[in-house]
């Protein structure tokens, strides 16, 4: 079976690639632009496994002359950083929105065999309480959430009107191996180790729910394997923490002081809180396997390890 992974050179799309290439049943294709967050170091011990083609998801092109012959495709490809959104929302629109466009286009002349959209759960937006499942509203926030949105309306529309073979995962907040240090826990973790400050957004009160990326992955595979055609599947962590709370965990990992936290002015469009119900996504048989905190552990001693790349 050859599948071909989009963004795949990225955070989540590198370790998703380092998964299939567990098993013998795949035939790997990655295709990536290698933006500041695709890494080919994500991908060197599997690189004899696959196959690597550099460039954008939205070259018609390239997307046409490499996807002929792919019985699969996962998009992972997407610009997802809010604060990068805020200041260029373009770029986000680009990506996700037109770039997502030009991989249906081609799953449709191709008749490839499954389509899976790689979403968030910030198109949601956000709830005080309960969580969010697959029949809730999208009501993003931000450029970012909405590019993803708009991506995902698209998916959908072209289920209702082509009948194209899609399905649509939606994953909480994701920490692990291989991330470039943007985000938070990743950013936290370099920032602490060498003694700069830890820039908490607002009260430090906004609530994620976390996912090991490890678990996503299964997760992902799961929904694609096994999931219906045109359904959308929520992949949640179950591990609801403020941003406080996860600063002070890293803290207390790298055995830095609490000093170096410092409050800054909060995110425009910053949502309070997010959480997904993965009662659907958990029917089909996955669950996460690893511990939040024995989790957060390995990322620390996994970017301790590789400390030197992200400086």
């Amino acid at each position: 079976m050859k599948i071909m992974i989009t963004g795949g050179a990225g955070f989540i799309g590198s370790n998703f690639v380092h998964h299939l290439c567990e098993s013998e049943d795949y035939e790997v294709l990655v295709l990536d632009k290698l933006t500041y967050a695709g890494d080919m170091e994500n991908l060197k011990e599997v690189r004899d496994k696959i196959e690597f083609v550099k460039g954008d998801i939205a070259d018609e092109e390239l997307v046409s002359k490499i996807m002929k012959d792919c019985d699969m495709v996962v998009n992972f490809a997407a610009e997802t950083h809010v604060d990068r959104s805020i200041e260029d929302p373009g770029v986000f629109v680009k990506t996700d929105v037109i770039g997502t466009y030009n991989l249906l286009e081609n799953v449709r002349k191709y008749d490839v065999e499954r389509y899976l959209q790689i979403s968030t759960d910030e198109v949601y937006g956000s709830i005080e309480s309960g969580s969010f499942t697959e029949e809730n509203n999208l009501d993003p926030s931000s450029p970012y959430s909405a590019s993803k949105a708009g991506g995902d309306l698209l998916v959908g529309a072209y289920w209702r009107t082509y009948n194209t073979p899609i399905i649509i995962t939606r994953s909480s907040n994701n920490f692990g191996p291989r991330q470039y240090p943007e985000k938070l826990i990743p950013l936290f973790i370099m920032n602490a180790m060498q003694d700069k400050s830890l820039p908490v957004y607002g009260d430090g009160k906004n609530v994620r729910d976390w996912i090991y990326v490890m678990d996503n992955c299964q997760g992902i595979e799961t929904a694609l394997l096994k999931g219906k055609l045109g359904e959308v599947y929520n992949i949640g962590g179950g591990n609801e923490k403020n941003n406080l709370e996860i600063t002070h965990l890293i803290l207390e990992l790298v055995n830095k002081p609490e000093s170096l936290i410092t409050f800054v002015e909060d995110r425009l469009g910053h949502d309070r809180r997010y959480s997904l119900d993965s009662t659907k996504t958990r029917k089909l048989g996955w669950k996460p396997q690893f511990s939040f905190e024995e989790a957060l552990k390995e990322t620390v001693e996994w970017y301790k390890e590789n400390y030197s790349r992200y400086l």
